[in-house]
């Protein structure tokens, strides 16, 4: 039977990983090994000055087998790879990600880490993301739509070397979402313009927090522009650091 691993950033309870995991155990035996709590933006990065914990926790989906952890989810993947999953994972699956991972945002995403660190252990990957904010709720319904046809179409399709497969579900209703994009380049735009609000203290520091403005503007054929324009966007990304 097909091993299948799943993380994500969002923490190992996040619902986008529940219904991920609901999906996938219809396609092997599922294990999750999963942050124990929020680790979005921590791109690539793993734990070496140091150590991290991991331990089995219940998970309200019956025959997986799933672990809660201390380090990144680059940090996951690679203890679910090396020391975990019997035999190692034939394919890992990262997400569903609350928020697109599309554009120039895939350098900082640890949705996309995770699974390009499962890429470079060599093991065939799929990332996952969906829409946020106001339209989150709105997204779920063409995600749980798709998603098992995405996955079937996905699982036994192959990758090159450090490369992944990248998956956005738009922002939208079933019924004002268009289809699916195949093929989609990552956009070379950003996804969004931030800046930094200011915050003077009286001991002489200042407190920055970043804000940021989404752009709905992006080039024909791109993740970012299928997700603007309501389609499903599939394509490859490949791990160039």
């Amino acid at each position: 039977m097909r091993k299948i691993l799943i993380t994500n950033d969002d923490g190992v309870f996040a619902d986008g990983l529940l219904r991920l995991a609901e999906a996938a155990v219809k396609f092997g035996e599922v294990w999750i090994v999963a942050p124990d709590s929020q680790r979005s933006a921590m791109s690539h990065s793993i734990t070496l000055h140091g150590s991290f914990e991991a331990w089995e926790v219940d998970f309200p989906v019956a025959g997986v087998h799933a672990y809660a952890c201390t380090g990144t989810p680059a940090d996951c993947v690679r203890i679910g790879v090396l020391n975990i999953v019997p035999g190692k994972p034939d394919t890992v699956f990262s997400g569903i990600n609350i928020g697109y991972n599309a554009a120039t945002d895939l350098q900082y995403s640890a949705t996309v880490g995770a699974a390009f660190e499962a890429a470079f252990q060599g093991i065939h990957t799929i990332a996952f993301s969906e829409d946020t904010g106001e339209l989150h709720g709105r997204s779920h319904e063409v995600t749980d739509r798709y998603l098992e046809e995405i996955i079937r179409e996905l699982i036994d399709e192959p990758v090159g070397k450090n490369e992944i497969h990248n998956v956005n579900f738009p922002g939208c209703s079933l019924a004002e979402c268009k289809g699916i994009r195949r093929g989609c380049t990552v956009s070379d735009g950003v996804f969004y313009e931030d800046h930094y609000d200011e915050q003077p203290s009286e001991n002489g520091r200042v407190t920055y927090t970043v804000v940021g403005e989404r752009r709905w503007e992006a080039e024909e054929g791109t993740d970012l522009r299928a997700v603007i324009d309501g389609y499903i966007s599939i394509g490859k990304a490949k791990n160039i650091s």
